[in-house]
């Protein structure tokens, strides 16, 4: 490509989820209200574990953890659109979408990878509950958060860096409503093998090895509690593991839904409509998810409510 073609980006152009005029009143009140939904619904969950010392435990520690990275994912994405549809303007810097394609990335892979660590610890409660407590020991429970945030910063900033030394031309339209290295892949003028190459590596890796070690987890989980004689104790001990396997199931649902509508779209205006349901829906159930079939929280969020309404 001759360098007459390429040029010196400045902006982005994100069209959006519709250029229609009269649907962007409807757009921005929805993405608000679902925004606030969500980041409303995932900081009672913090504050709920954060306040009752009977929730200070493995399994609460990764789920508040879990609604800290929801509020950042779903902050990531929708604050930016949401700006743009009030603004009526669809542009975006270039460093801001390397931004928000940075931290788009964090987000994303610590939910994965604390929704895998969490299968771990329901294996522990389950198959071993006598060694529950010396084996997920508040050292390594932050060992493992540490471990996740580092993985993620990790995988993160390298594809950032890698998207440096790529060219672009000057058609620079995003058919999406925040910027996805895909999306941004596809713009490029200069060759981007090694991109695509180490995209879809590392991407392999982080998606394979987590399911796999939740898939390993859960079966597990399932052969001991198939070796449980009795129907209550059965009961009792998939309750445990219920909501997150709920979860895991939406996630992976969704994300594997928008994998397929993205790779059989031209162009992908309804593989960012699919997007929407990850990046915003999905969040935003959780804490609905971990609330309403969980009694522990149920009556921690209780609890929260009442002190809060007798407060001066």
């Amino acid at each position: 490509m001759e360098a007459g073609n390429q040029t010196a980006v400045l902006k982005f152009i994100l069209l959006g989820l519709s250029e229609d005029v009269d649907l962007q009143p409807l757009l921005f009140g929805l993405f608000l209200y679902m925004y606030l939904v969500c980041v409303t619904g995932n900081l009672l969950i913090i504050l709920a574990i954060s306040l009752h010392s009977h929730l200070h435990t493995p399994m609460y520690f990764f789920l508040s953890n879990l609604s800290l990275s929801d509020i950042g994912f779903t902050s990531t994405t929708v604050l930016k659109m949401l700006v743009n549809i009030q603004t009526r303007t669809n542009t975006i810097t270039y460093e801001g979408c390397l931004t928000q394609m940075f931290f788009f990335m964090i987000f994303a892979g610590l939910d994965n990878l604390l929704l895998t660590v969490m299968a771990y610890d329901r294996f522990v409660a389950i198959c071993h509950p006598l060694h529950y407590t010396v084996i997920m020991n508040p050292r390594l429970c932050v060992l493992l958060l540490l471990l996740s945030w580092l993985i993620c910063l990790t995988y993160s900033l390298l594809q950032s860096l890698m998207v440096l030394r790529v060219s672009f031309c000057k058609e620079t339209e995003i058919p999406h409503f925040f910027c996805e290295l895909t999306q941004i892949l596809k713009l490029a003028c200069s060759d981007t093998l090694v991109n695509d190459i180490l995209l879809y590596f590392v991407s392999g890796l982080l998606g394979v090895i987590p399911l796999t070690g939740i898939l390993f987890s859960y079966s597990k989980i399932i052969s001991c509690i198939m070796g449980i004689s009795s129907v209550a104790g059965k009961y009792k001990a998939f309750s445990t593991c219920g909501s997150h396997l709920l979860v895991v199931s939406l996630f992976y649902g969704v994300g594997l839904g928008v994998y397929l509508t993205s790779g059989t779209t031209h162009p992908s205006r309804k593989g960012s409509i699919a997007s929407v349901m990850y990046t915003v829906v999905t969040p935003m159930l959780n804490p609905f998810i971990y609330s309403l079939r969980n009694r522990d929280m149920k009556g921690a969020l209780r609890r929260l409510f009442r002190s809060g309404a007798y407060s001066p």
